[in-house]
């Protein structure tokens, strides 16, 4: 969140490095969205799952470097790229990483490695999806008086990812999920909307199911 700070008082250029499953373009979207409401020029990089397959890559840092980032932000991804993180170092650009896959033995030497499967973190609640790891990102940048209302703001992409990742529905999780799905039906993002058009869902509930039966396939499509 320090290092946050620092980019959005020097107006740095941001990547924020994802994935492209739904989990990884839900995060995407969330973390660039309040980057860029704070000023930032922050643009998603989602690599190509036949080119580049999971996760960081060198050509890819390189095309970071090219485009003029000074910093990049993984979702959902990150927690094993020792080898792309110290590329990226000699490139001359910073790395956080935010993940929620299990760790190996060697953590990537970055600015920040933010995972709650770490052994040193004492976070109590290991459960959450790599959208939920953003979403506290975003509460922590924003500070403990606008937790509540960008949990309420952003809860409706980590509901989506949460769900499409097949997260255990318990603890934060589940909170996560009631809310978000709550504000879904009436979510003023352009792409949801869209999306809840083309998949019909817009006549009916919206529940768990509706997620993973017909929102996840179409964000999947809207990619590709």
């Amino acid at each position: 969140a320090a290092r946050l700070r620092l980019a959005i008082e020097r107006r740095e250029t941001v990547a924020v490095f994802g994935d492209y499953d739904v989990d990884g373009i839900t995060s995407a979207c969330l973390v660039t969205s309040f980057l860029r409401a704070k000023g930032l020029d922050c643009e998603p990089y989602i690599p190509d799952r036949m080119e580049e397959g999971y996760g960081l890559n060198l050509a890819a840092m390189d095309t970071i470097k090219a485009r003029g980032a000074s910093l990049i932000v993984t979702v959902d991804c990150g927690i094993t790229a020792v080898e792309e993180v110290a590329y990226a170092s000699g490139l001359g650009i910073d790395v956080i990483i935010t993940d929620h896959h299990e760790c190996k033995e060697e953590i990537p030497a970055a600015v920040a490695v933010v995972d709650p499967h770490r052994k040193d973190c004492p976070y109590p609640f290991k459960d959450l999806a790599g959208v939920g790891v953003a979403l506290k990102l975003v509460m922590a940048l924003g500070g403990e008086k606008r937790y509540r209302a960008l949990f309420q703001e952003y809860a409706d992409l980590a509901a989506v990812g949460t769900v499409a990742d097949v997260m255990k529905l318990l603890g934060e999780n589940r909170t996560i999920v009631r809310v978000g799905l709550n504000h879904l039906k009436k979510t003023r993002r352009r792409g949801l909307y869209a999306l809840m058009v083309e998949a019909g869902t817009l006549n009916r509930a919206i529940t768990s199911t509706t997620v993973v039966n017909s929102l996840s396939p179409q964000i999947g499509r809207a990619h590709v």
